[in-house]
């Protein structure tokens, strides 16, 4: 029988906060950007929103999938994307919920919002209500279709090659690292002044 594991608490606290605090500042910004853009521009936000709830599913899955081994052979060849790549693996359960959870929850709500703002937008138009209704549902199945769509092709190359979604994801946030690391900018500045 196994040991009941310990509920871990501080983390739970955690993502409440992180996912609270970040569903508000992108609600804010998307909405921000959102008012001020024609249908087109909106369209094209909400497909980028989209994308990106499907990308962060299928590193969630990824991270569980995927073997530590061939990630340990990388770092002993230098390879500094790799130690990120372990991160992921090691922190499975973290990582999981943070993509499929966090983020995916708040690419869904985020999508509802501009679904409803393109919708007002549309408005303008002076198209005749009942065909508004019709649009209105129109747009919320192609967006559902999509998501889900998106996500089951993700989950199949998540799982299938969840290898090259964790090399890739490490690689990203080793660049990442390396771009927004205050040691970088200090070694500019460092530089500048010699």
């Amino acid at each position: 029988m196994k040991a009941n594991r310990k509920i871990n608490y501080k983390w739970i606290f955690r993502t409440f906060i992180m996912t609270f605090t970040l569903a508000v500042i992108f609600s804010i910004v998307s909405e921000a950007l959102l008012r001020h853009v024609n249908v087109f521009s909106a369209f094209l936000m909400l497909l980028c929103i989209i994308f990106i709830g499907i990308c962060f599913d299928a590193i969630g899955i990824s991270v569980t999938a995927a073997d530590e081994k061939p990630f340990h052979a990388m770092a002993s060849a230098k390879v500094k994307s790799a130690k990120y790549s372990i991160m992921l693996i090691k922190n499975a359960s973290m990582v999981s919920n943070f993509c499929n959870d966090v983020i995916g929850d708040i690419a869904g709500i985020i999508s509802g919002t501009t679904i409803g703002i393109i919708i007002g937008a549309i408005d303008q138009y002076q198209i005749p209500e009942a065909y508004t209704a019709y649009l209105s549902i129109g747009i919320s199945g192609i967006v559902a279709a999509l998501t889900v769509g998106g996500k089951a092709i993700g989950k199949e190359i998540a799982i299938s090659r969840a290898k090259d979604v964790v090399n890739l994801a490490g690689k990203v946030i080793y660049f990442a690292k390396s771009v927004f690391s205050l040691e970088t900018y200090r070694g500019i500045i460092q530089g500048r002044g010699n």
